[in-house]
C-alpha cells in the first residue's frame, strides 16, 4: 500500500485529517481509517494544507461535525464531498 494523504479514525467520522503537504484539487487521495486500517478512495474538490480536515460526504449547515467518533462541532455552510472543512464551514458549539 502507498502513503495515504488522508487519516480517518473511526467508520463514524465524516471527516478526515489530510497527512501530506500540499494537496491539490483533483488529487485521488488514499483514506486510511484507523480504527481498522481499511482504506477507500476520495478526490479532493480544493488545496487543502496539511493538518485540515475534508468532508467524506456532503454536509449541510447545521449537520454535526463527527472526528475521532466524536462531535467536534456545527456546520455553519454546506461542504461538498471531498471539500475543505475549516474555519470557513466548521464553528465549535461551545459558544
Amino acid at each position: 500500500m502507498s502513503e495515504p494523504h488522508l487519516l480517518v479514525h473511526e467508520h463514524k467520522d465524516n471527516v478526515g485529517v489530510v497527512v501530506v503537504e500540499g494537496l491539490k484539487a483533483g488529487t485521488d487521495m488514499l483514506c486510511v481509517v484507523t480504527a481498522d486500517n481499511s482504506s477507500f478512495n476520495l478526490t479532493a474538490k480544493a488545496d487543502v494544507p496539511i493538518g485540515h480536515k475534508i468532508a467524506l460526504s456532503d454536509l449541510k449547515s447545521g449537520d454535526t461535525a463527527i472526528k475521532y467518533g466524536e462531535d467536534i462541532g456545527r456546520f455553519v455552510a454546506d461542504v461538498e464531498k471531498g471539500g475543505h472543512v475549516h474555519v470557513q464551514n466548521l464553528k465549535t458549539k461551545r459558544w
